[in-house]
């Protein structure tokens, strides 16, 4: 059988940019189908192809003085499979000055089916762009304020790790990077490639077991261990009949208490809570190309696939056959 041609990623290389996340980034994608085949003396199949782009082929000066050499020009680049944008480590509203000609191209890289991601104070690119208009995105809390207030349109959730709207996807900063890449990783080629880079980067996965996966909706940032211990039985029994009162009674409070410290912390009910759980899990299946849409809503705890399927338009804006089609990233 003939080789998975290799996804093609572009990163945005510009003047200020923080060039740890711009090397790693490279790094992460780069050597993904290489580093574990080489450990266990196995055929090298790098499963992404990667570009540094920058305006005019332009060598770019990071943050801290290193000066770094692009592969392409971004305006030569007519498509691609992802696109991501790194962090901004100089002044802001600076760098977003200086660059306001990749703006353009960010919008116009947009309009292809190209995924398209950024980390950290990377979300005020695209924000600027307009392409983050009406969605829900993060950046690191520390910026949240100024995001707010520049960019009252979007749906800021800088108290989540990774956002997804769509082909849009946010990281926090940090470390959520690193989720960041893994999720978009698994994305593309499947959980057992992400587990992998995750092993030989000797990355800490925040996602935990197969059941616990990253949920680009919901977030554990509080210290209410209670609730704590509620999602994480909830993530791990999704495809159970659950039930808000029998979850109480398992951490012994009222149904109006759990209810309440729910709401404080992740903003949702635990109803809310059960259904984005598994409206995560139907789009993880569906982006695998795995699973057929009538067996779709049983696996993941439905047994009225029409009421399954109403839940799941209002949370994605599509039917689970049209993200199925839109995202599926099975490799042949």
């Amino acid at each position: 059988m003939p080789s998975q041609k290799p996804f093609e990623v572009v990163i945005l290389g510009f003047d200020g940019v923080l060039s740890s996340v711009l090397a790693g980034a490279l790094d992460l994608f780069s050597f993904t189908g290489v580093s574990w085949q080489r450990f266990l003396d196995l055929e090298v199949e790098p499963k992404f192809r990667v570009q540094i782009a920058s305006l005019g082929k332009n060598d770019i000066k990071c943050s801290n003085r290193l000066i770094m050499q692009a592969h392409c020009d971004i305006a030569q680049v007519i498509e691609c499979d992802l696109l991501l944008i790194p962090t901004i480590g100089d002044s802001i509203d600076k760098v977003l000055t200086q660059n306001s000609a990749l703006l353009a191209h960010l919008k116009r890289l947009a309009s292809t089916e190209a995924d398209i991601a950024s980390n950290c104070s990377g979300a005020f690119f695209l924000a600027a762009a307009g392409l983050l208009d009406g969605k829900t995105a993060t950046t690191h809390w520390g910026y949240a304020n100024k995001f707010k207030n520049e960019y009252p349109q979007v749906n800021l959730q800088e108290d989540q790790f990774v956002t997804q709207s769509g082909n849009i996807f946010c990281a926090a900063g940090g470390s959520a990077f690193y989720d960041l890449a893994l999720l978009l990783i698994e994305r593309y080629c499947g959980r057992e490639v992400s587990t992998q880079v995750a092993k030989t980067q000797i990355i800490d996965s925040k996602r935990g077991s197969q059941n616990s996966y990253t949920n680009v909706t919901i977030h554990k940032s509080h210290t209410d261990t209670l609730v704590k211990q509620v999602q994480e039985f909830i993530e791990g029994n999704f495809n159970e009949p659950l039930q808000v009162s029998d979850l109480a009674t398992m951490v012994n409070v009222t149904p109006r208490t759990l209810n309440r410290r729910f709401q404080a912390c992740v903003a949702m009910r635990p109803i809310e809570y059960i259904q984005a759980v598994r409206i995560e899990q139907a789009k993880r299946l569906l982006e695998s190309g795995q699973v057929t849409i009538k067996s779709l809503a049983y696996q993941v705890g439905y047994s009225d696939i029409s009421s399954f399927t109403r839940l799941f338009k209002r949370a994605t804006e599509l039917t689970p056959k049209e993200y199925q089609n839109k995202f599926s990233r099975m490799v042949i």
